[in-house]
């Protein structure tokens, strides 16, 4: 990419259907984004909060270096889990000892954000303690919430969002515009061409669009749905039912605000236009959180239908708007919106059968997640990542169902447990040592389930740098183990003492402990297990100084992963055993184990695996002779490290190999030179590193991240002006802006830059030209 161009960050969502109107909200609300670091946008569910947030914040996108991020805080009930989901929408980890809070101050404080925090009604106390502790610790965050009630604290700027605009009684005409001016017209007459493609508006039908935007207060959500309502009626028969069941409404509810009368009644109506079984789906519908799939629908919901009933019903609440068809990576999923899942849970909350639906929902998740577990070491890993990632929320909700008493303890021991390879690879250690805490005191019948929820609670602990939670956890299993007396749990225990001795460093007795576990798994032909102590062992081995035990260990890993088509062990064992053939100089065989293991990890997107991949590939660079490649990998490893935690969690020793490897590089080419080549990689969007890393992009094609030293394309040009010598004016000239808005760039450069002068702008500039010749 050529200098000053920068590539936009973040997680905002596609548009999936037209943006109508708003024009004068979009610019209040920026507005106000410009003079206040925390923007709420509060009003009545349905009026449309969440869509102005994401589309105020994708226009202010170039106005934050470091990206616009979105954290849906609508499905999450954990007051506790706030910090972690944020973290999550970041890409970053929990960190191995920092508080969380500690984490995403550390990593936002020296960046220029804008942080969409969605949805935060029902989580009001913890979102404003932890909107007060980013604002005052990073002074160029901006945050903008929506909800239901502002967040009540000091620099709040609150923006109440209004109906969309409406033709009063008396000013329905088509001429000069006519209809066109008004947001709810504009907003009916797209989504009913959606409905009707060939729907328009004339003289015939104008007076009846714009009583039925009246009638529904100019809320996008009622307007969508009567839209949707063109495929079986007219215009008129819609405006009659609008009339009728307004009247009913109002006189059964006077105590509610009129918005809430026309959206509840909307949504009644809609409930009123579905058959038996459509409304009885929807309302089971509600036992989901988030999105979900097809089988789950027909393993929870079906109740006496056939599977083409299923399909039949479902494709009919996507006719009728009730349900929302998405397609992620190949799968087709669905989700209700809030308003209609709040509806529809009302009415499953009428009948006798929610109680039953909740654990059958929870039942469906816990047989999901062992299957996946079951299946991990198999060629459909990258399928069941994608699958978990879908399914947090609802994973999430059966777990917190499983806290409601010491009987739905064990099987939620048994989920959590069964996540432990998928919270490993995602790097959310907290999150499973949370849920296993939690789970685990509640109670529950002692068995093997618990055996293996305080193994996993316990190399968790270790992993997240905590050793004497982590020996508890190795006593207290070892002891119910041998209690049971389960060789399999036995062993578990073992595994899990051979970490926390190796956590301990004392490598010798965790070669000890993975030797008893692994003969156990071996002998049960347990693939999963036998790798997680074989790796152990590998590591351990190595640290002992019996490297040929090691290699022993990693060769078993690539061989029982490679036939069965696995990606994650196997991006682990080539990344680290591509570093033992480096150590014996094995350059080329080195260079194809590490550049399979980013492949393998760019699969599944394990971040951590490929820091450690592009680090070892960085030596590489150096042993051929190209040090200003290696510096650049290296700060692309750094960049990951920042994110999502350090690959020495899993290979401890790595960083005394890097600070050898980086002096010889900075001793071959500069330490200025180094400093603007790890810069760049610093800077570098993770999917560019990687592919530079594998030699499918050159160094010049990098995007880079925006990030605290990231010109603008325009900015770049006025620095470029800035070291050519030319005075503001003259600048001015060049560029045909005006004398003021160059002076301003110029500014924006010394702030981004941290320069005080125009001076150290053009030593800069000749610094760029000069590392680009390197």
């Amino acid at each position: 990419m050529p200098p000053g161009i920068k590539a936009t960050t973040g997680n905002l969502p596609h548009e999936l259907t037209s943006f109508v109107g708003r024009r004068r909200e979009i610019g209040e609300v920026r507005r106000l984004l410009s003079v206040s670091r925390l923007v709420t946008l509060t009003g009545v569910g349905g009026v449309g909060k969440t869509r102005l947030a994401l589309r105020v914040a994708a226009e202010s996108s170039r106005a934050f270096d470091d990206g616009v991020w979105s954290v849906g805080l609508g499905e999450l009930n954990d007051p506790g889990a706030v910090v972690d989901e944020v973290l999550s929408a970041l890409r970053l980890s929990e960190g191995r000892s920092a508080a969380p809070e500690s984490v995403l101050v550390e990593y936002l404080s020296p960046r220029k954000l804008l942080l969409v925090l969605d949805n935060c009604e029902h989580l009001i106390e913890p979102v404003a303690d932890l909107a007060v502790t980013l604002l005052r610790a990073c002074p160029e965050l901006r945050i903008l919430a929506t909800s239901r009630e502002p967040l009540g604290i000091g620099g709040e700027a609150i923006h109440r969002v209004p109906p969309l605009t409406m033709p009063d009684p008396d000013q329905v005409s088509l001429a000069g515009g006519g209809l066109g001016r008004y947001e709810a017209v504009n907003l009916f007459a797209e989504r009913a061409t959606m409905a009707v493609p060939d729907f328009d508006i004339t003289e015939n039908n104008k007076d009846v669009i714009a009583a039925i935007c009246r009638r529904l207060d100019g809320l996008p959500l009622a307007i969508e749905l009567a839209a949707v309502r063109l495929r079986a009626m007219s215009v008129e028969q819609i405006l009659q039912r609008l009339t009728d069941r307004y009247a009913l409404l109002t006189t059964g509810s006077r105590g509610a605000p009129a918005r809430q009368q026309t959206l509840q009644w909307c949504i009644d109506w809609s409930h009123e236009l579905c058959s038996q079984a459509e409304r009885e789906l929807w309302a089971r519908l509600t036992v989901f959180s988030g999105g979900f799939e097809l089988d789950a629908i027909e393993g929870i919901c079906a109740d006496a239908m056939t599977s083409s009933q299923v399909v039949d019903v479902v494709a009919s609440l996507i006719d009728k708007s009730i349900l929302i068809r998405d397609e992620v990576a190949g799968a087709v999923r669905y989700r209700l919106l809030e308003t209609l899942r709040d509806y529809g849970m009302q009415r499953l909350q009428e009948t006798s059968e929610f109680a039953s639906l909740l654990r059958r929902h929870r039942d469906w998740y816990e047989h999901l997640v062992l299957r996946a577990e079951s299946d991990w070491i198999s060629s459909r890993q990258v399928a069941w990542v994608a699958r978990l990632d879908a399914e947090q929320p609802n994973i999430r909700a059966a777990l917190q169902f499983c806290l409601t008493g010491p009987s739905e303890a064990n099987a939620g021991g048994r989920m959590a447990s069964a996540l432990y390879p998928y919270w490993r690879a995602r790097g959310r250690l907290r999150e499973g040592m949370r849920w296993l805490a939690q789970l685990l005191a509640v109670g529950g019948e002692p068995g093997p389930e618990q055996v293996k929820a305080l193994y996993v609670l316990s190399v968790l602990s270790g992993l997240y740098g905590d050793p004497e939670a982590s020996a508890l956890y190795v006593e207290r299993g070892g002891d119910l183990a041998a209690q049971l007396g389960d060789r399999t749990a036995e062993a578990l225990m073992a595994d899990a003492a051979g970490h926390h001795t190796l956590f301990t460093r004392d490598a010798g007795a965790a070669c000890e402990h993975f030797e008893s576990s692994l003969a156990v798994f071996r002998a049960d032909r347990n693939h999963l297990y036998m790798i997680w102590s074989l790796f152990g062992l590998a590591l351990a081995s190595g640290a002992a100084g019996n490297w040929s035990r090691s290699d022993e260990c990693q060769q078993e890993i690539l061989e029982l992963t490679g036939t069965r088509g696995e990606y994650v062990y196997r991006g682990w064992a080539s990344w680290t055993t591509g570093m033992r053939a480096r150590q014996r100089g094995e350059y080329s065989r080195a260079k194809a184990l590490a550049t399979q293991g980013l492949q393998l990890a760019r699969s599944v997107d394990d971040r951590i695996s490929a820091a450690g991949c592009i680090e070892v590939l960085s030596w590489i660079a150096v042993d051929e002779g190209v040090p200003r490649r290696a510096a650049e990998l290296m700060g692309a490893a750094e960049a990951l490290a920042q994110r999502v935690g350090s690959p020495s969690i899993i290979y401890p020793n790595l960083h005394l190999e890097h600070a050898r490897i980086e002096q010889e590089a900075r001793r071959a080419i500069g330490d200025r030179v180094f400093e603007t080549a790890f810069r760049h990689g610093l800077e570098a969007r993770f999917e560019d590193a990687a592919a530079y890393a594998v030699d499918e992009k050159s160094g010049s094609d990098i995007s880079v991240e925006p990030g605290p030293t990231s010109l603008t394309r325009r900015e770049q040009q006025v620095a470029e002006l800035v070291a050519e010598g030319l005075t503001n004016r003259a600048i001015a000239g060049k560029l045909v802006i005006s004398q003021r808005t160059a002076q301003g760039h110029v500014e924006h450069i010394l702030s981004k830059l941290g320069f005080t002068s125009r001076a150290q702008i053009a030593a800069w500039i000749i610094e760029q030209r000069h590392s680009e010749q390197a």
